[in-house]
């Protein structure tokens, strides 16, 4: 089993990824439901956890408006090459005699929860499974932070039923995160409490982060309907500007009357399918609690003030986007006539 342990991790850092763990049914008690392995696997008895980076060259751009189509293409990519190692990982140890199951990076929600795939759970959350591991540890936002890569990686897991041998979790003195609150300050969402805490007991060790406000947030502002900041002075990669409400329980309505401007609105070429989404699309314009976490904080403090100073984007009637001024987006929305201003904002 040390054998096949250490070929397990081997795999998944030779087709891409920067680390791997293992994480068992012992190592996981206690846990949430979505630790529960034998959920997608009746006979699992561990659980292989990787981290697919997203390439760092691509964020400063992305912050400061230069550049929307690299990290996009990018997030795709590095999804799409986590759920490819865990389908060759699972295929590797099923080969070896251990029935496995590979789990997609993302979009994957279960069905038997009160709303359904509504209510966003995962078969198995990949996050528990990595801090448990050793892959990473929670930074304050609930996103999992490598020690060379900060938030910006992509998840992957395969479950299997082979007893492989869990690895250690990151002694705690090695979590860098320290509570900088830049990830809450670059959510536009208010998805992030910052300071009321969720605790997670696994295997009889506490992890915790801060506690998420409710999920429709991060669905209105991350998937594109609107990206203004209440502050006005800067946005998302999104050109809507519809009202970013203060209540949790204001958010699904919020959304649900912009589903029209938002599939009326150019589409850049790039696109996330998600069966959650109108149309099965979505657009990726946020994403920055994630991509702000670098393990230099000189680095966080750079990102955050390239957001913040990066203008609004608006909408060119070709399609294009276009970072300007607060006040030249005022006086390019004003112009529009109101059925095309109506894609971007209540009129």
């Amino acid at each position: 089993m040390e054998k096949i342990t250490r070929r397990a991790k081997n795999l998944a850092i030779c087709y891409g990824a920067s680390v791997a763990g293992i994480a068992t049914t012992e190592t996981l008690k206690g846990g949430p439901p979505s630790t529960d392995l034998t959920y997608v696997l009746p006979g699992a008895k561990s659980a292989v956890s990787f981290a697919v980076p997203l390439d760092q060259n691509h964020v400063e751009p992305w912050f400061n408006k230069q550049n929307h189509e690299a990290h996009f293409r990018n997030n795709i990519q590095a999804n799409v090459i986590a759920s490819g190692i865990s389908l060759e990982l699972a295929n590797y140890l099923e080969q070896k005699g251990y029935p496995s199951i590979p789990l997609t990076a993302n979009t994957a929600y279960r069905s038997d929860t009160q709303n359904g795939r509504y209510d966003e759970k995962p078969p198995i959350s990949h996050r528990y499974l990595a801090v448990r591991s050793g892959v990473g540890f929670f930074g304050l936002s609930g996103n999992v932070l490598t020690k060379t890569d900060g938030a910006a990686i992509i998840l992957g897991s395969v479950v299997t039923e082979a007893e492989l041998i869990a690895t250690e979790p990151i002694p705690a003195e090695d979590n860098y995160c320290d509570n900088c609150l830049l990830c809450k300050a670059a959510c536009a969402s208010g998805y992030i409490d910052g300071e009321q805490r969720v605790t997670v007991t696994l295997g009889g060790l506490e992890f915790s982060y801060s506690k998420k406000h409710n999920h429709s947030r991060c669905d209105y502002v991350c998937g594109g309907f609107t990206g203004l900041h209440k502050s006005g002075k800067w946005s998302t990669w999104s050109p809507g500007r519809f009202p970013i409400p203060d209540k949790d329980e204001d958010f699904y309505p919020a959304l649900l009357k912009t589903v029209g401007p938002y599939l009326r609105r150019p589409r850049t070429e790039s696109t996330l399918f998600n069966v959650l989404m109108p149309g099965d699309k979505v657009e990726l314009t946020c994403g920055n609690c994630q991509l702000v976490c670098h393990p230099d904080k000189d680095v966080r403090k750079r990102r955050y003030k390239l957001l913040v100073e990066s203008g609004v984007i608006i909408q060119n009637p070709d399609g294009s986007r276009e970072a300007v001024s607060p006040e030249e987006a005022e006086r390019k929305i004003g112009a529009m006539d109101p059925e095309t201003r109506a894609l971007y904002e209540k009129v």
